[in-house]
């Protein structure tokens, strides 16, 4: 007898040493995402950009992660779900779990607000490149700000980033970029995925950039993503009850989203934030760019009032003119004169990731042959994703106000 309960202890402790020296060795080969909730260890990336996820669920009977592709976690004996995905992009990534066909937020990420949802969110570095990641430089302030907004008769909020010495002289003032989101984002789009603040800091640092105030304000289009059901009507009595309609297919009504917001802009955020921060109010100090959709809406306000802004960037943008457009008749006839729009307007900038495809070489190309003047960038390797805006902001913002 005691023999056998020496070999089972025996056994427990080799078992016990195997499995915790496996885990070390994991560990080794890998790091913590920088995405994580404070102090939790998974989710990790490994030296191949694999992702290693742990999920805690012993009473599930099928847990997955949807990062992009699907993938079929494995249940361990201590009820614990593993899986190692494939190689991923580097960059940022959105991802939920799919436990028993629900799909969940991962309590060990922090959560970001993305299509239309609180997300979970892993980043996946990129080798030798620092340039969106906290430096031992000054830094900024990211400040949240309320308006009342007639328009809408609601409170909005925006996101205004100051740079590092705007609280220690008061007397400086500071040209302004107003800097939009993309479709199912908001306003914490630019501060949180697109780490806005450390590419701000690190570019005044280096004296790459001028310092300046930064506006990102909810463009009202989050809602993109929500799949709603229209209202049923009740059943007569004794009648069989009517079949809930599907969900409203977000292309339906894309028209619908964001369609005030040039007019907040002009007449509420502009004239909000003039008032309450120190900025340079003259259009040659005035900037306006935003990603995808948002870019968009920044053609759409900056490009019909070019009284008040004289910098445009489109960062993988949305819903722009094409080689078929009339120039004299889209954004208030802003093309209709290219000498003089090529006065007024000191940048009009592009930017677009390699496997977005052709269309906004496209439409820089068919701009310069009208004799407008334009700036094309392309981040090579990236789709349309955070990493692609990421680089845009970069390459953009020493561009500004010089």
């Amino acid at each position: 007898m005691k023999k056998l309960l020496f070999a089972f202890f025996f056994f427990q402790i080799i078992f016990t040493v195997v499995c915790k020296s496996q885990d070390s060795v994991q560990f080794k080969n890998s790091k913590p995402a920088i995405t994580n909730a404070p102090g939790l260890a998974y989710p990790r990336i490994d030296a191949e950009k694999k992702a290693i996820f742990r999920v805690d669920a012993p009473t599930a009977q099928k847990v997955q992660v949807d990062c992009g592709d699907l993938y079929d976690m494995i249940k361990g004996a201590d009820g614990i779900w593993t899986v190692t995905t494939k190689p991923l992009v580097v960059g940022f990534h959105y991802y939920f779990l799919m436990i028993d066909g629900y799909r969940f937020a991962d309590p060990a990420s922090e959560s970001f607000f993305g299509i239309g949802k609180m997300c979970s969110g892993i980043e996946v570095p990129e080798d030798s490149v620092d340039y969106y990641y906290t430096k031992n430089v000054p830094h900024g302030n990211v400040r949240s700000s309320f308006y009342f907004s007639k328009l809408t008769n609601n409170w909005r909020r925006c996101f205004v980033y100051t740079p590092p010495a705007y609280d220690k002289n008061q007397n400086v003032r500071y040209p302004v970029l107003y800097l939009q989101h993309g479709m199912g984002e908001d306003e914490r789009g630019w501060s949180n995925q697109g780490r806005m603040n450390n590419i701000m800091d690190n570019l005044i640092a280096e004296g790459k950039c001028k310092p300046m105030i930064i506006v990102m304000d909810n463009g009202n289009i989050a809602a993109m993503f929500a799949r709603t059901r229209p209202p049923v009507a009740a059943a007569t009595p004794g009648t069989t009850p009517a079949t809930p309609r599907p969900p409203r297919a977000a292309t339906n009504v894309m028209g619908q989203f964001g369609a005030n917001f040039t007019t907040i802009v002009i007449n509420e955020l502009i004239p909000f934030i003039d008032a309450n921060f120190r900025t340079l109010t003259d259009r040659d100090n005035r900037a306006m760019a935003g990603l995808s959709w948002g870019g968009k809406q920044t053609f759409d306000t900056a490009l019909p009032n070019l009284d008040k802004f004289s910098y445009i960037g489109g960062f993988s943008g949305a819903g722009m003119i094409n080689a078929n457009s009339d120039l004299t008749k889209v954004y208030n006839g802003a093309f209709a004169d290219p000498v003089s729009f090529n006065k007024k307007v000191h940048l009009l900038w592009f930017g677009i990731g390699s496997v977005e495809g052709p269309n906004i070489k496209n439409l820089c190309d068919f701009l310069t042959s009208k004799g407008i003047k334009n700036t094309y960038f392309v981040s090579q390797g990236t789709a349309h994703e955070w990493l692609t805006w990421r680089r845009c902001l970069n390459e953009f913002a020493p561009l500004l106000f010089k």
